[in-house]
């Protein structure tokens, strides 16, 4: 068996669904990338795309060696795939990018030049999202959300597109949970970062597998697996609540002993009853979330499960 030589720059990007967008992708890398002088390498991973896209995937390859291919056995899902992609990134410097083509493989050399400056991860901050307002709208709710309940302060300008040095993509390896954003857990490693203005452009090719309910789930998913918080803000606000109650049957007491005002009938009790009900429920789905998460964990399951490679030596990376 040979051995690959390990390329100076890695691209790492995950495909779904995305056959009408690879071949451009790759010329427009190639055009990009070549001059830099540095050999370099094309980790392509299809996520369980149906189509086509794995066949696209292994025409490259036939032209270009420097196209690598990594079939998963199913879709997993877009953080999972580029996962398995940087297990096999060999670079010193690698770049994670969609293959849509929003993400301008032009911007390539302006964040290496940024990171040569002394940054182990530099992202792209996109100067105006060509996303529909809906989508740009939920994106600012979500990191407002994600800064109160966990710390993590992200510009939401930025997302996966960035270059990351060899560290940073073998700690980032070593973060095994399920629970995956991979913008936001580089972002907690804490290395020296920063940001490079770039273009967004439109989708190239096909749509987005992102629709709201995906969105909400894996912003919940995000918001729970990185911090405990959710369970402190319930908590404080049973607090709240149980003070409230107190005071509020201290008055009506009050007002009936003191002042001989007749308590309010079962209007008062219907609305607090169905009040304290919902935040219970609330409570308990809070809670069945992080149990969920933590069930999840401790089963131990890999992060995906690989079907096929090309231009990968067998047992290159792990599940």
């Amino acid at each position: 068996m040979t051995t690959r030589r390990a390329p100076t720059i890695s691209i790492v990007t995950p495909v779904y669904n995305s056959r009408g967008c690879l071949e451009e992708l790759h010329r427009r890398i190639a055009a990009t990338v070549t001059p830099l002088d540095a050999d370099f390498e094309c980790i392509m991973v299809d996520d369980g795309s149906v189509d086509g896209s794995w066949e696209a995937i292994a025409a490259l390859h036939a032209r270009d060696l420097r196209v690598r291919g990594v079939r998963l056995s199913r879709n997993f899902g877009q953080h999972y795939a580029i996962t398995a992609g940087l297990d096999r990134a060999g670079g010193e410097w690698v770049v994670v990018m969609d293959c849509d083509l929003q993400d301008r493989p032009e911007a390539i050399p302006a964040l290496l030049e940024r990171a040569q400056e002394g940054y182990q991860a530099v992202f792209a901050r996109r100067r105006a999202r060509r996303d529909s307002a809906l989508k740009r709208a939920g994106s600012r709710l979500f990191y407002a959300a994600l800064r109160v309940l966990s710390g993590v302060d992200i510009d939401p300008s930025t997302a996966n597109f960035g270059i990351f040095h060899r560290q940073v993509v073998e700690a980032f390896r070593g973060l095994r949970e399920r629970s995956r954003a991979f913008h936001v857990l580089v972002r907690t490693l804490g290395f020296a970062s920063s940001a490079v203005d770039v273009e967004h452009e439109q989708r190239f090719a096909g749509r987005s597998a992102y629709g709201f309910a995906r969105m909400f789930s894996l912003a919940v998913d995000i918001i729970v697996s990185q911090s405990g918080r959710l369970a402190t803000v319930s908590f404080g606000l049973g607090i709240v609540l149980a003070l409230f109650a107190f005071g509020y049957g201290a008055f009506l007491m009050a007002r009936k002993y003191l002042w001989a005002y007749p308590v309010p009938g079962w209007t008062s009790v219907m609305v607090s009853l169905y009040f304290i009900g919902g935040l219970l429920f609330i409570n308990m789905g809070l809670l069945g979330l992080y149990l969920g998460k933590t069930f999840d964990e401790v089963k131990r399951r890999p992060l995906y499960v690989v079907g096929e490679t090309i231009g990968l030596e067998s047992g290159e990376g792990g599940v």
